[in-house]
């Protein structure tokens, strides 16, 4: 087999996107990282070059998964006009339409609970700190009266979750 060499952003990413669609497909439990070579048609020493083990690759896919809802939650904040409220009220509305009901089905089989809790702390972690910047313009705006917007955010988070 002929070595096709990658830039190593581009060799990491792809890793990840695999490892991503074999824990969906496949579950966490289930997969093993000779199914991530024989997929990639890469050696052994690749893999491990980039990820010391499944489950530090399970964080890195974990990771992908909230910035890529994050990065798409900022863009929504930008394009809503109005004030805190309604751009609260725009990422509710728009996470009832996501269009990955199969991830969350998935993330709640038998197998997925590794990725499902680590999901869940990601996500309260990366998406509390948007969620207090958005309670803090309330709060300015007269909107909302709290001295600590991220503990809000997180607790509201939390009981979402």
């Amino acid at each position: 087999m002929k070595r096709i060499v990658k830039k190593p952003i581009e060799r990491r990413a792809e890793i990840i996107k695999t490892a991503r669609d074999l824990f969906l497909k496949k579950d966490y439990e289930k997969t093993t990282m000779q199914d991530f070579m024989e997929r990639l048609g890469i050696a052994k020493g690749t893999i491990y070059h980039y990820f010391k083990s499944k489950e530090e690759l399970l964080e890195a896919v974990v990771e992908d998964i909230v910035n890529e809802h994050l990065e798409k939650m900022q863009i929504l904040i930008q394009k809503t006009q109005g004030n805190a409220l309604q751009k609260i009220q725009a990422i509710f509305e728009d996470s009832t339409k996501v269009a990955a009901p199969t991830l969350l089905e998935k993330l709640h089989e038998r197998g997925n609970e590794a990725m499902h809790t680590r999901l869940l702390v990601a996500t309260l972690m990366k998406q509390a700190p948007l969620y207090a910047s958005l309670i803090q313009q309330g709060c300015e705006e007269g909107i909302f009266k709290t001295s600590m917007p991220l503990e809000c955010a997180e607790f509201i988070l939390s009981g979402l979750q």
